[in-house]
């Protein structure tokens, strides 16, 4: 097959190997990071590209119709999406000889759109997935080709469910490599049991020491992507007019005796009264830095 690339991240840089290794033929890659000057960078979608001899075309490419011509002329097979940051034209998607193909970090029809990772941590999934799936018009909505689900942790974070879904669509686009075009799955999604989850951000990424100690544990722990940036960003309390980042958290299972948002301290630990339970602050986050609760915390204050 000719395939053409729309790539991004770590991701990208995988799937790209992999096609490269496989009997398929890439055509060109798309990808944000197309310039010489961050090609030179190394580690981008772009330099290992251009080090394996492919083309590098601009991701917004795909928004363009005119692309939809020239996948045509070069008789393009496949358009395959990873983690690429573009909504494609509807002409793009529908240009190639078998079709296009996303891979959606979530077990589709249950969660579609953005962050289904981080979600399945806040509404407590045991399990979560990733899904392989034909494009059509409307976002997540094509037929699947591959899924796989794998069990979650309480201890898992919006990275480390992130990370496994990469790992596991990694999987599903071998594969696909290695399926003749005529024998690759189309399983019609289920719309009844759709979710469609937005840019929206539980509790609008602050801290709402009126909600339960578990919902407020989730929601930390489906915003920690450290040391990386997260897409919700991290969750916000303030010490009067100052701001705090909550970057983690734990569970005390002990019932909350004092005003919500009161500060204890025992020791080096530090726990902050919520609706039901104490929940334990482990790191915190202060003018972009990390650091440690017990440093900046001591006890009797109110976080808001």
């Amino acid at each position: 097959m000719k395939i053409l690339l729309a790539i991004e991240e770590a991701a990208g840089i995988q799937t790209l190997k992999a096609v490269d290794q496989s009997n398929h033929e890439v055509v060109a890659v798309l990808t944000a990071s197309s310039s010489d000057a961050d090609a030179k960078r190394g580690a981008t979608v772009a330099a290992v590209a251009k080090n394996l001899g492919y083309e590098v075309w601009p991701a917004k490419r795909v928004k363009d119709p005119a692309l939809a011509e020239l996948m045509r002329q070069k008789e393009v097979d496949v358009l395959l999406n990873v983690h690429s940051l573009y909504i494609i034209n509807a002409a793009v998607v529908a240009a190639p000889k078998i079709g296009a193909f996303n891979l959606h970090p979530g077990p589709l029809p249950y969660y579609a759109g953005m962050n289904a990772p981080s979600w399945a941590i806040y509404n407590g999934e045991k399990q979560h997935g990733v899904t392989l799936h034909w494009m059509e018009a409307g976002i997540d909505t094509g037929h699947i080709a591959y899924q796989a689900v794998f069990d979650l942790k309480d201890s898992d974070t919006g990275l480390s469910v992130s990370t496994q879904c990469v790992r596991q669509g990694l999987d599903l686009i071998k594969q696909f490599l290695s399926t003749s075009a005529e024998d690759i799955p189309r399983v019609e999604q289920d719309f009844s049991k759709r979710h469609y989850y937005g840019f929206e951000v539980p509790f609008e990424g602050k801290v709402d020491w009126s909600k339960d100690a578990l919902s407020l544990e989730r929601f930390v722990r489906a915003s920690d992507f450290y040391p990386l940036p997260s897409p919700w960003g991290t969750p916000k309390t303030n010490l009067g007019a100052k701001e705090i980042g909550i970057l983690k958290v734990a569970l005390t299972h002990i019932k909350a005796d004092s005003p919500v948002g009161t500060v204890k301290k025992e020791g080096e630990q530090v726990w902050v009264a919520t609706a039901t339970d104490w929940l334990e602050l482990t790191k915190l986050m202060l003018d972009g830095k990390a650091v440690n609760p017990a440093e900046l915390l001591k006890g009797g204050e109110t976080l808001s």
